[in-house]
């Protein structure tokens, strides 16, 4: 078997591992466990999967996606029936989910045309400007999205008959969502447009000498990372019962940025991990050391992760892995086993 055949077949493995730990957790865990912090760290950890596949795949480091999950969590809060204020449009779960999903992309396809002409700092700053717009327009729009007080009392559509906030559910959809998510994401960029996406990031001139065409490829990458971040917007909004400025505020923004650096930007996993990370501290922020005192103790931990591995715990992980390997060929027994290694050992003659 090839080096290539046996990583990916051990890539293959972690991930059907991971996915069968994750189907059992439920039945382990507390409630507590598995809403307030798997079910939470999923739904946000899917914002940050659509900033990682803009920064990793495309070079694009977006502060706007946020941005992108408010809208789709307004679209369902001022669309379904029940919500609190009452609204005049009361569409069924079926239609306003797409319908949210659908205004999310495209609203990542205008962000995209806008910031797609920048780099860098110009990017980052163009889209912080534009996160900042839209929580200040959410907050003084009063008559359709209810101000600084929001819209309440989403609580989704039933599934087969059953509430999607009942534990187990909405555990089970997340975690489905999450995983079919990351799957399109490692499609994505292995499919040509992905692969083409990376080759602008790496060299964008030698790429529109090729004959492609960089802004468009660089605003459909933002149309992608919208869907995702509209799908995820659609799951916080259901799990919070609802919207209001602060889940499109400036604080949530950097949070999805911390998430996705914790974790690691060079592989869509770190925005999960990162996100689990992220929760942990935030819910036990009181007992760990001051819940006053989060933002120094998230700082603290992102400083110390940053340091120790710049790309974040995956590439802390890629290391040791690679480590482990390498002491593997090194150990004794390993030249006699490998027939490379053992061509290469000098005869005593």
């Amino acid at each position: 078997m090839s080096t290539g055949n046996a990583l990916r077949s051990s890539s293959a493995l972690v991930t059907v591992s991971v996915l069968a730990v994750l189907v059992a957790l439920p039945f382990v865990l507390t409630e507590f466990w598995t809403t307030n912090i798997l079910v939470r760290a999923m739904v946000y950890g899917i914002v940050a999967l659509s900033l990682t596949f803009l920064a990793y795949y495309g070079g694009l480091l977006s502060l706007a996606q946020m941005v992108v999950a408010g809208v789709a969590g307004y679209t369902i809060a001022v669309s379904v029936p029940g919500a609190i204020p009452e609204n005049s449009l009361q569409i069924p779960y079926s239609l306003a989910i797409p319908l949210a999903v659908v205004l999310a992309t495209v609203s990542g396809l205008l962000i995209g045309a806008i910031a797609v002409r920048t780099r860098e700092i110009y990017l980052l700053m163009i889209t912080l400007a534009i996160a900042v717009s839209f929580y200040f327009f959410v907050q003084a729009n009063v008559e359709y999205l209810n101000g600084y007080e929001g819209i309440r009392n989403v609580l989704g559509p039933d599934i087969f008959g059953v509430p999607l906030r009942t534990p187990y559910v909405f555990y089970f959809v997340a975690l489905a969502t999450s995983f079919a998510l990351y799957a399109l994401v490692l499609y994505v960029s292995g499919s040509q447009f992905g692969l083409v996406l990376q080759g602008i990031r790496d060299n964008p001139r030698r790429l529109s000498a090729l004959g492609y065409n960089v802004a468009h490829h660089r605003i459909a990458a933002f149309g992608v990372a919208g869907f995702i971040a509209g799908i995820g917007g659609v799951l916080i909004t259901i799990y919070n019962i609802g919207i209001s400025p602060g889940t499109v505020s400036t604080h949530s923004t950097i949070s999805i940025l911390i998430m996705s650096v914790i974790g690691g930007l060079g592989h869509p996993i770190g925005a999960f991990i990162g996100a689990v990370i992220f929760t942990i501290i935030d819910t036990f922020a009181a007992d760990l050391y001051d819940r006053d005192r989060f933002n120094t103790l998230i700082g603290v931990v992102f400083l110390a992760i940053v340091v120790a591995s710049p790309d974040g715990v995956t590439g802390l992980a890629k290391r040791a892995g690679d480590l482990l390997r390498g002491l593997r060929l090194i150990a004794p027994g390993a030249v006699a086993a490998d027939p490379t290694l053992q061509a290469n050992v000098p005869s005593k003659d």
